[in-house]
């Protein structure tokens, strides 16, 4: 019978391993859908260990199989994400990006280790369990539609039929050593929102020849903000911010259009639907009360995630078992989104937190954890 005990010595034993490997996906970073390099890598480090394989889905992602005793009884799946972020890396370390421009700011080089990491101890314990472990690695989830929407398209739930599905995301507020849980609802859907406003350009000194576009997006802001606060107060939580506003002016210049961006998000459904219908009729009320023109496009983006109750508990119990009580924490709610949601409205799953900040190095908390 395999322990803890057990498991901690195989985890120990192949710390280097798994340290080495995050370490080198670190400095190889590559952007998502172009994780072919990574890719490689990784079915590199499996063929080592003797794990079968199959490659080529949404062309970098990977499936490794792991059967215990009767490999058909259960299919449990764990799923990492291998895509990396368009940011400059400005750390001194020896495992810096070596791509520039590129840089694993969200974590999932250390995802992809820690999944190599379990499957090595699995593949260890093998004749242990019933059932087969499907391990999973994800391109693209950094930009819609999202790799889990485009792997479970190409039948990554099957063959054989999976029943449940986990995944992890560092944390960088959480203290090294910890983990974090919640059951039930947990993050947002994602909608990104595309907004283009012309009305008509010309010279600052000539008022009466243009119609400021500048001026028309100032107040359609205005009138979604008194709609939508962001305040908290909500019945059900929502968000909705707009990060990129530009015109392309100068001091005695008025342009002809205003483009901006934003994003909403929320935790359900209907609201979901009727936010983006109300939305649009302020946008098109406001400009065309100033003989404007309003392009608008709301992209929708990843569904909500939600935690299957029976089996967060389970993982949240082995959690403990493993690292003490003292260790496992209850999360609060996330307006931040993550493409995992699409698992979690296919089959019971469970996303948790694995802490990653450190205090006494001053390695705490992350502005690009999750999207």
């Amino acid at each position: 019978m395999v322990t803890v005990n057990h498991i901690k010595e195989q985890a120990d034993k192949i710390f280097a391993t798994v340290l080495a490997t995050r370490r080198h996906i670190h400095q190889h970073p590559e952007l998502s859908f172009k994780e072919f390099e990574t890719s490689k890598y990784i079915c590199s480090v499996l063929d080592k260990m003797g794990i079968e394989y199959t490659t080529g889905y949404v062309k970098t992602g990977i499936i490794a199989l792991i059967k215990g005793k009767n490999p058909d009884k259960k299919v449990f799946l764990l799923r990492a994400d291998m895509d990396a972020l368009p940011i400059i890396e400005q750390n001194k370390t020896e495992y810096v990006s070596k791509n520039s421009g590129v840089m694993h700011a969200c974590g999932h080089d250390v995802h992809s280790a820690a999944a190599i990491g379990a499957a090595y101890i699995l593949n260890e314990f093998k004749n242990e369990f019933e059932g087969t472990v499907k391990i999973i690695f994800q391109p693209g989830e950094e930009v819609l539609p999202g790799g889990a929407s485009l792997m479970i398209a190409e039948g990554v739930l099957k063959n054989p039929n999976v029943n449940v599905a986990v995944a992890q995301h560092v944390h960088p507020s959480m203290e090294v050593g910890k983990v974090g849980f919640r059951s039930g609802m947990y993050m947002a859907s994602t909608d990104e929102i595309y907004l283009t406003i012309t009305g008509k350009g010309g010279h600052a000194a000539m008022p009466a020849d243009y119609n400021n576009p500048l001026l028309i997006a100032s107040e359609v802001l205005l009138e979604l903000k008194k709609k939508f606060p962001n305040d908290g107060k909500s019945e059900i939580p929502t968000v909705l911010a707009f990060g990129k506003i530009e015109g392309a002016g100068a001091t005695n210049v008025i342009p002809e259009k205003v483009e901006i961006q934003g994003t909403f998000r929320t935790m359900d459904e209907k609201w979901r639907t009727e936010a983006h219908d109300i939305i649009t009729k302020i946008v098109l009320e406001v400009c065309t009360k100033n003989n404007a023109k309003a392009d608008l496009n709301i992209m929708r983006g990843y569904p909500f995630l939600v935690n299957d109750k029976t089996v967060t508990e389970n993982c949240r119990q082995a959690a403990i078992n493993y690292l003490g009580a003292e260790n496992v924490e209850e999360l609060p709610l996330r307006m931040t989104a993550e493409d995992f949601a699409y698992f979690t409205q296919e089959l019971p799953c469970c996303f948790y937190r694995l802490g990653t900040g450190n205090k006494k190095r001053n390695c705490f908390g992350s502005a690009y954890a999750n999207i």
